[in-house]
């Protein structure tokens, strides 16, 4: 299998500032690092309903099809590309696109509330769809069953994400008052942009 050019791909989704980055820094810095923990948790149980939901409705349609797989997956380059615009014209502003929108609380959410945070981004994270259907079935080897081959693959993209994830939630005691800048958030945003669009151009040339 092509597991460490997949690993590669899997930690530049997982280091790009995004909605599950910003939800993880938001929990570390609101509700501490149990919470984080928890809401990672929740983040990679989507990341394999993602794999999952991919695995059981394309691993029929794309055997039987081709050209199915080339429609969504030229698909998924738009869509990046609209992502990455999209992105990177939300660094006009002081501090980007990256807004954890601290008000203060102290609170510690319940363990069943963090992990529902957690898992809810992810499922309404639409970069996460598209990376499950368009993304993982190209680093499938041919011949190697389609269907196992993205569970697989699924299992290790949760693996990866918690791993850089959690990386994270350790070091945002140190690094809380650096990400809470206006400055630091706004280049946050462009590398975003930066990182989608390298996204779409490995997609587009795989």
């Amino acid at each position: 299998m092509n597991i460490p050019a997949f690993v590669l791909a899997t930690s530049l989704l997982a280091i790009v500032p995004g909605q599950g980055m910003a939800m993880v820094l938001r929990q570390s810095l609101v509700g501490g690092s149990r919470t984080a923990f928890l809401s990672v948790l929740g983040n990679s149980t989507g990341l394999v309903t993602w794999g999952a939901l991919s695995a059981v409705g394309l691993s029929t349609v794309f055997a039987a099809n081709p050209t199915a797989y080339a429609v969504l997956k030229w698909a998924g380059v738009a869509f990046l590309f609209f992502l990455a615009g999209q992105t990177a014209w939300q660094v006009r502003k002081a501090a980007g696109k990256f807004d954890l929108s601290l008000t203060g609380e102290t609170d510690q959410p319940r363990a069943g509330a963090a992990f529902r945070t957690g898992l809810f981004t992810n499922l309404t994270n639409v970069k996460a769809a598209v990376f499950a259907v368009a993304f993982i079935p190209v680093y499938v080897p041919s011949g190697f069953s389609l269907g196992l081959g993205i569970m697989a693959f699924g299992l290790v993209w949760a693996g990866v994400s918690a791993f850089w994830y959690s990386v994270i939630i350790l070091g945002v005691n140190r690094a809380s008052a650096l990400l809470e800048l206006p400055a630091v958030r706004r280049g946050l945003t462009a590398a975003s942009a930066i990182g989608l669009a390298v996204l779409a151009v490995g997609l587009a040339v795989s």
